[in-house]
């Protein structure tokens, strides 16, 4: 596994089929959970939340760089159904309270 260099805020939004077979979409939840956990295990999933009412999230990431991270969503079991993805690298700010903590 590469070095996670970098970390970026992905802003993920998803939009399931109107026709979508009920049980292809319990088995994509249940295959998105568990390569969520791998992910988590990996240390590229940092942290995620929900944008209530929506059918959204946001995370906190972390890759080698760029290129990774396309890997990494691009292989999610959802991805199909994603139909708005933004990404912002972050670069370390000098006071962040992680950082600066004494």
């Amino acid at each position: 596994m590469r070095e996670h260099a970098m970390e970026f805020l992905v802003n993920i939004k998803l939009r399931w089929s109107d026709d979508m077979d009920p049980e292809l979409k319990a088995k994509v939840i249940r295959d998105e959970r568990a390569h969520a956990a791998e992910l988590i295990k990996e240390g590229h999933l940092v942290r995620m939340w929900r944008v209530p009412c929506r059918f959204e999230n946001w995370g906190l990431w972390r890759a080698a760089d760029a290129t990774q991270l396309h890997e990494i969503i691009t292989s999610l079991p959802a991805n199909p159904w994603m139909y708005d993805i933004d990404v912002l690298p972050l670069a370390k700010h000098p006071v962040d309270p992680i950082h600066t903590a004494a």
